[in-house]
C-alpha cells in the first residue's frame, strides 16, 4: 500500500507561480512512476505531467509544456510540480499518483492522493 500526500496549492493571480509537492510513503519500491493529474470544475480528470522514478522519461500535456516542470527529490519519494506563468484555465484540483509506467493515462496508476486546490484568477 502506498500513501500520497499533496501540498502547495493555493490562490494566485495569472502569471504567478506555485510549487506542488507530493510525499509518498509505504511500499513504494514497486511503483516506478509518479504523475500529476488535475480535474477542473465540471470536467474530467486529465494528465498534466509524469516522470519515471529514475528521473527519465518525463511527459507533459501540451497545455502545460514550457510552463510546468515535474521533478523528484534524491530519494524518489517526493515529486514536485513547479508551475510558472499560471493561467485561469489551470484552475483545478491537482492530484498526485503513483504507478508502474510514466504515462498521462490515469488507468496506469494505482494510488492517488487526496488532491490540492489550485485557483488562478485573471
Amino acid at each position: 500500500q502506498v500513501s500520497l500526500v499533496e501540498s502547495g496549492g493555493g490562490s494566485v493571480q495569472a502569471g504567478g507561480s506555485l510549487r506542488l509537492s507530493c510525499v509518498a510513503s509505504g511500499s513504494t519500491s514497486n511503483n516506478k512512476a509518479r504523475a500529476w493529474f488535475r480535474q477542473p470544475p465540471g470536467k474530467q480528470r486529465e494528465g498534466v505531467a509524469a516522470i519515471a522514478t529514475g528521473g527519465i522519461p518525463t511527459h507533459y500535456a501540451d497545455s502545460v509544456k514550457d510552463r510546468f516542470t515535474i521533478s523528484l527529490d534524491n530519494t524518489g519519494n517526493t515529486v514536485y510540480l513547479q508551475m510558472n506563468n499560471l493561467k485561469p484555465e489551470d484552475t483545478a484540483m491537482y492530484y498526485c499518483a503513483a504507478g508502474y509506467t510514466a504515462t498521462l493515462t490515469a488507468a496506469f496508476y494505482d494510488y492517488w492522493g487526496q488532491g490540492t486546490q489550485v485557483t488562478v484568477s485573471s
